[in-house]
């Protein structure tokens, strides 16, 4: 058996885990991942710790000291959440050592009924940072309009940052605009710049989810032969945008200060369609100085049956642009579809959220030392 995962990170692609839980990190299950699996980073998200809270007893013990402590829903979150972040950022120490801090990291979400509210996320951000309290940390902020200036004041702090629910391409661009904004500010405040670590969240599945339901529903065989390029298209010309931007003036004068570029990372790579490889976001956006954070479905399929074949973006560009061009000929507007999943985005992280107020407010009560 070809060790696929060996080769993708051959390939300059970084394999994180977009999952945690406090099982995976007490049973020795992310140390192994890292061990085996060449798995160098973890994600979180809303719905990552919502599912991860709701299942088994890990929590109880800690639950009970806080329901005792008589702390409110949210405090208890907080220190569920940065205290599984801050463990599982130790486990990966080593990694983050390893490789002068490009990965090795854990990232963790600023809360998503903050998207909209830039001051509110800038203060979230750098609670966040200090709660944790470990290097090898990225906050995640959502790509929103707030979210973009209140990225270039998180990083202008020296505050590493994940960016996250990227779908469109403009955005994308003024994600990156946004990081060289930053590094500016932190370069007139005397931070230094090679200490500041970013990536971009382009998501890619659900890109493909909402298009191929208008495809579906317009179709003719022409809409059909367009399932399942959109997303990946989306991708590469992303890649295509992000070769252009850290190849500009404005980024070499960073970089001679230090600086160190903001790698794309593929997120949402788990396949929703049966109908495509169970593999289709790893093996078709494989390319230098990118992470795809995968769910662990997806990290065991490319490790069982992934074709690495080198870089399957390079050379890719003038197809990906066709294909996005056919769908607007179709009346697909890109626009609207990109609008349309960030604006679900964000409701789903909230959803999530409040999911898990309600799940920890209910295990807060159950485990309450009774009153006498």
């Amino acid at each position: 058996m070809t060790d696929a995962l060996k080769r993708l990170s051959e390939e300059g692609v970084a394999i994180w885990l977009d999952d945690l839980s406090r099982k995976r990190i007490t049973s020795g299950n992310l140390a192994e991942l890292i061990d085996q699996q060449h798995v160098v980073g973890v994600t979180t998200n809303p719905t990552i710790f919502q599912k991860a809270i709701s299942q088994g007893d890990g929590y109880d013990q800690q639950l009970s000291d806080l329901a005792a402590r008589k702390v409110t829903v949210e405090e208890a979150i907080r220190m569920i959440t940065t205290a599984d972040v801050r463990d599982a950022a130790d486990i990966l120490r080593p990694v983050f050592d390893a490789t002068n801090g490009q990965d090795g990291r854990v990232s963790i979400e600023v809360d998503p009924r903050l998207a909209h509210d830039e001051h509110a996320t800038v203060a979230e951000a750098k609670q966040l940072a200090w709660l944790v309290d470990r290097p090898n940390t990225l906050i995640k902020i959502p790509a929103t309009m707030a979210g973009i200036p209140a990225i270039s004041e998180v990083i202008g702090r020296g505050i590493s940052v994940n960016v996250t629910l990227i779908f469109s391409l403009e955005r994308y661009r003024a994600v990156m605009d946004a990081y060289l904004s930053g590094l500016e500010k932190a370069k007139e405040r005397g931070l230094d710049l090679s200490k500041i670590h970013s990536v971009a969240s382009f998501f890619v599945s659900r890109v493909d989810t909402e298009i191929d339901k208008r495809l579906d529903s317009i179709g003719t065989d022409e809409a059909k032969a367009l399932r399942g390029k959109a997303a990946v298209a989306n991708a590469r010309l992303a890649y295509q945008a992000y070769e252009e931007v850290f190849s500009s003036d404005r980024w070499s004068a960073l970089e001679n200060a230090g600086a160190n570029k903001q790698r794309p990372l593929w997120a949402s790579t788990g396949v929703k369609d049966p109908a495509y490889p169970d593999t289709l976001y790893v093996t078709e956006l494989v390319a230098p100085n990118t992470v795809n954070t995968m769910p662990e479905a997806t990290l065991e399929a490319t490790e069982d049956h992934g074709e690495i074949t080198g870089d399957t973006i390079a050379g890719t560009y003038e197809q990906a642009r066709a294909d996005l061009d056919a769908l607007e000929k179709l009346g697909i507007a890109y626009d609207d579809v990109v609008q349309v999943l960030e604006v679900e985005g964000v409701e789903k992280f909230e959803a999530s959220w409040n999911d898990l107020l309600k799940s920890t407010q209910a295990e807060l009560e159950r485990l309450a030392p009774s009153e006498g």
